[in-house]
């Protein structure tokens, strides 16, 4: 994908296309379980939700062409689901001459390929295509604009990475609020014990400041994993090499890609990066278009050879004949270069050890 040109879509298709995001993002999090925002009865909220899906699902008859613009609301492998501006939910097939296109509004340039990974959710799309027999459309054409592919990346990266840290940060604090109370629980006896016997009081009141201490000591530890939410560090790493004009894995090259995913699974609050890269060969515009390919086959390979789920995988980009690690004018050289760079990426905010925390009783003023 090559951000080289800059265009400026027109007001109305970007405030529309913020709009989606936005309502993507509300619906997920009203989605959390236990959400303060709901305050109703789970079992009703999920009747109610089955309820909406089967009311707003749309089959497409088989053998009838459609042409369908909408935003994905849900992505899996081969399978996308599709809300249009009615409302209504079609389910999308993607078949192996789906062809994903640049929606451009420059009529004097061709329209970018891209692959199909890049259709992730909350992107605007059009899609035609034919229904079958089970009330999918088949897709033929996919396009969607360069803005909106942008903008979607940009939601992604800060709201994606969330979604597995949502549930730590709220154990989190679950397990603070849990020794908040045993804490208030133990300064109450301790205040009991004071005034049943006077001759303890002030070893009484030693514990209970020391637990304010033990209270404060938390909350500073909350706060430094909140502020490290964001900072990832690479865990390990491998290269995947390909035969000239090839974006074919090779048998020999797959075993890294199992090593990558075997030590994935045992990660947590992980991201995969995936680059592709090709040699100086051939033109600027193949190159970049062949190490795209790379990538999108490696990501293909972990997800459905592996199920490494989509979201832990950045969207793959492909460099061309860019930034090299070997020399171009020699065989090892462009060997070493036809590559894709896969990277396993560790929060270290989630997966560092909590410092240690000191109970001591607090200075009193003057000391």
């Amino acid at each position: 994908m090559s951000g080289e040109s800059t265009r400026t879509e027109p007001e109305g298709e970007l405030n529309k296309m913020k709009k989606e995001i936005l309502l993507l993002t509300l619906s997920g999090l009203l989605a959390i379980p236990g959400s303060a925002v709901l305050g109703q009865d789970k079992g009703q909220d999920k009747g109610q939700e089955q309820a909406a899906q089967a009311a707003a699902k749309v089959t497409i008859a088989k053998g009838v062409k459609q042409k369908i613009t909408g935003v994905i609301v849900r992505r899996e492998a081969d399978v996308f689901v599709l809300r249009d501006i009615s409302r209504g939910e079609v389910t999308i097939s993607l078949v192996g001459n789906t062809k994903v296109l640049e929606k451009k509004s420059n009529i004097f340039r061709r329209a970018k390929n891209y692959g199909t990974t890049n259709l992730v959710q909350g992107l605007t799309v059009e899609v035609e295509g034919k229904g079958n027999d089970k009330g999918v459309l088949v897709a033929e054409k996919i396009r969607f604009t360069d803005n909106a592919l942008v903008a979607v990346q940009a939601a992604d990266t800060l709201v994606t990475p969330v979604e597995g840290r949502v549930g730590v940060a709220e154990k989190k604090l679950e397990e603070s609020e849990a020794n908040a109370k045993r804490l208030a629980g133990q300064i109450g006896e301790l205040d009991t014990i004071s005034k049943e016997a006077r001759s303890n009081a002030r070893s009484a009141q030693d514990t209970a400041d020391s637990a304010v201490v033990g209270v404060e000591a938390t909350n500073r530890r909350i706060d430094t994993l909140i502020s490290t939410i964001d900072d990832y560090v690479p865990k390990r790493d491998v290269s995947v090499t390909f035969k000239a004009g090839s974006a074919k894995l090779l048998p020999d090259e797959t075993a890294k890609l199992d090593e990558i995913a075997s030590q994935a699974r045992n990660e947590k609050a992980y991201l995969i990066e995936i680059t592709g890269f090709a040699s100086a060969e051939g033109k600027a515009d193949l190159n970049r278009k062949l190490s795209e390919q790379r990538a999108d086959a490696v990501v293909r390979y972990l997800a459905e050879t592996h199920s490494i789920p989509l979201r832990r995988m950045i969207t793959p980009f492909g460099f061309g004949a860019a930034r090299p690690v070997a020399d171009n004018t020699t065989r090892e050289g462009r060997e070493q270069n036809r590559r894709v760079e896969v990277k396993i990426l560790v929060n270290k905010g989630l997966t560092a050890p909590p410092p240690p925390v000191t109970l001591g009783r607090p200075n009193a003023p003057g000391e």
